[in-house]
């Protein structure tokens, strides 16, 4: 194509950027001789970004860089390799790649002077140091990044120079200086002083800083607006990470399908970006079914997280505890808070206090549940020191139960009672109402110790309305059997009867014993139950059953899904491989053990994917993609249609309740001692 064709199309395409029009933009740019014009490639790169082609922009960009190289262009060069190197470590979370690109981006600009391009470098450099935790050489790295963004107006430079020393001067203590640094980069970015990229990948940054201070106030704060700013203005993955704030948020004040409708939906618009770095909305997602009861839903993101190197503490920890498995979840919480999984990340404290204080709660909560009051001793004792270095309100909430914890099991009731109403309150000023209502049952147990059996009911039944309006339907269900258990019946309550009716016609359900029936309108989760009650033990898979019911024709769960990894991404895994070996070759040459150490990590994350991606023979893996939809929609319509049967048949209810299991896979197990048999 002639140059003043290219030129034109090239023109047209930046247009369609700057409307959102990716698509439009890459076949524009679709041409012959795209790829020898460094402004295609260039304006390509972008448009893949925005179009949700990660690997496809990486890739425009060294094939830029490739040009440059051959046309003797260090200085381009330098910045194309620059740029790789700030996309890698926007969203892959592997630094070996990062440190490999800006070492190639400095050796093409030595002997070059002082220009724009430098400023890149120190400012990915300066990110690159703080997500490994060298606190010093980031903020050298980020002052020189602030200084030659000015002098050459790389506004980009500037404010991602000046979050990073934000973030490093809060890592130094000096709390009140450092969230005052963010704050004047909030206000620039609301300014719209920056690009939409830096812009919200700083708002990111800065919700970050605030979720690892455990300052949730202030990340909801930020989160808000940057949420009013993404709308018409976000690109690439960046609407992705606000969702993941966003559920951060609603974990906290509600409600649970709320949250988990927007983890769920981070995850799907992440995946095609992150790498590593996936673990984060996935620990969310999983954070979130914690507190809805959805214990087997919350392992399985957990789970997910840890195939990407992320830790899954100490969420994974309370899972096992909520199943009454104390001991395996007391030696999950000391070999995290032992052996920690150091990975490079911007959404979590690198090291440190901040990062080990929730590890800290989860474990005071373990233990009190053990009886194990030399843990408890240690751990109220650090959350005491953490909390005096760093004065939040939820980290004083942490600090109070555990020592509201550690008095009941020293008798100490009035100490027991004091603190955990001073954590109550803290909470309830903090707008969480999960976690206040958690603290309530601490204070009922003090307030049981001391005899006062009224009160401890108050306590629990406020805890328990909470946890019902927060969408915890598990959670309350349990704090109703500790007010039962408080208050025994006269009597036993009478087994099912042998004969029991499930039975539809049109849109209306009969339920009961053979003495008792009730009749209710149907509902999606009674004809799941229906299924169930007809095949007694039987295990359907949710996708099975969903589609049984939705009449889809096939009783079998689809094999069609999403490739694991594509082509694309495969290679360009293997080219970062190449990227990581020379990282560690050069760590080791330097007697850097450290970095050595972080890039066989990044090898092995990438050598494990490739493998999680091939199966026998070289065939591609593919990921289901409807089963975790399934299993989410199947377990709230069952769990749903139960709660409103406890209004019209509460016997009933209480048996399904027991005797259904749901998940990935449902079930409804006999009771052996006293069998039912259904006519559905």
């Amino acid at each position: 194509m002639a140059t003043d064709q290219l030129a034109e199309r090239v023109e047209a395409a930046r247009t369609a950027i700057r409307l959102g029009e990716w698509q439009q933009a890459i076949d524009l740019l679709d041409v012959d001789g795209a790829r020898e014009s460094a402004e295609c490639l260039e304006a390509l790169a972008e448009a893949s970004y925005g179009a949700g082609s990660f690997e496809a922009c990486i890739e425009a960009w060294e094939d830029l860089h490739s040009l440059l190289v051959q046309r003797a262009d260090v200085v381009g060069a330098g910045r194309a390799a620059s740029m790789i190197a700030l996309y890698l470590m926007m969203d892959t979370g592997l630094m070996a790649p990062v440190r490999g690109w800006l070492r190639c981006a400095e050796r093409h600009l030595e002997g070059t002077g002082e220009h724009p391009v430098r400023a890149i470098v120190s400012m990915v450099r300066a990110y690159e140091r703080f997500m490994c935790g060298a606190m010093d050489e980031a903020r050298l790295h980020a002052s020189t990044a602030i200084e030659l963004g000015e002098r050459f107006d790389v506004r980009p430079a500037v404010v991602i120079g000046r979050t990073c020393i934000a973030r490093v001067t809060i890592f130094d203590g000096d709390l009140e200086l450092g969230l005052g640094l963010l704050d004047e980069v909030g206000a620039v970015l609301m300014s719209g002083a920056a690009d939409p990229l830096t812009t919200g990948m700083m708002y990111c940054e800065i919700i970050c800083a605030a979720q690892g201070l455990l300052m949730p106030d202030v990340a909801a704060q930020w989160t808000d607006v940057m949420e009013r700013w993404r709308h018409g203005a976000a690109f690439g993955g960046i609407n992705g990470r606000c969702r993941v704030h966003r559920a951060e948020v609603l974990r906290m004040s509600g409600t649970c399908d709320l949250a988990e409708a927007e983890a769920l939906a981070a995850c799907d618009e992440l995946r095609p970006w992150m790498r590593r770095e996936y673990g984060w909305p996935l620990v969310e997602l999983g954070n979130v079914r914690l507190r809805a009861g959805d214990l087997d839903g919350a392992e399985a993101a957990y789970q997910e997280a840890l195939d990407h190197a992320w830790s899954p503490q100490p969420g994974l920890a309370l899972v096992h505890l909520a199943r009454g498995e104390a001991d395996l979840a007391a030696a999950m919480i000391a070999d995290a808070i032992q052996h920690p999984i150091d990975n490079p990340s911007k959404e979590r404290p690198p090291y440190g206090a901040l990062r080990i204080a929730p590890l800290l709660d989860a474990q005071g909560e373990i233990a009190a549940q053990r009886s194990d009051r030399d843990t408890l001793h240690g751990v109220s004792g650090q959350l005491r020191s953490i909390a005096e270095q760093f004065p939040s309100a939820m980290i004083r909430a942490m600090s109070s139960l555990a020592h509201a914890r550690l008095c009941l099991l020293e008798a100490d009731a009035e100490g027991a009672v004091s603190a955990a109403r001073a954590a109550v309150t803290e909470l309830d000023n903090l707008g969480a109402p999960f976690e206040a209502a958690m603290a309530r049952l601490v204070a009922a147990e003090g307030h049981q110790l001391r005899g006062e059996t009224d009160r401890a009911d108050l306590e629990r039944r406020a805890a328990r309305d909470s946890l019902a309006s927060f969408g915890s339907e598990a959670w309350a269900e349990r704090v109703d059997g500790m007010i039962d258990a408080g208050h025994p019946s006269s009597g036993e309550a009478s087994p099912p009867a042998s004969q029991a009716v499930f039975s539809c016609e049109g849109d209306m359900r009969t339920i009961g014993w053979s003495d008792s029936q009730v009749v209710v309108r149907d509902l999606k989760g009674l004809k799941y139950i229906a299924r169930l009650l007809a095949e007694p033990g039987r295990e359907f898979h949710a996708v099975e059953l969903v589609r049984l019911e939705e009449g889809s024709g096939t009783s079998e769960p689809s094999n069609a899904g999403i490739l694991a990894l594509d082509d694309v991404a495969k290679e360009a895994y293997r080219r970062r491989l190449v990227d990581i070996d020379e990282d560690i070759a050069d760590a080791e040459a330097a007697n850097d053990l450290g970095r050595a150490e972080l890039a066989r990590r990044d090898r092995e994350y990438l050598v494990a994917e490739l493998r999680r991606a091939v199966g026998l023979g070289g065939r591609d893996r593919k990921v289901l993609d409807d089963g975790e939809r399934a299993r989410v929609s199947a377990t709230r319509s069952i769990r749903y249609s139960l709660a409103r049967l406890v209004e019209a048949s509460p016997a009933v209810a209480a048996h399904l309740q027991q005797h259904i299991h749901t998940g990935t896979f449902c079930s409804y197990e006999p009771d052996a001692l006293h069998p039912v048999t259904w006519t559905v």
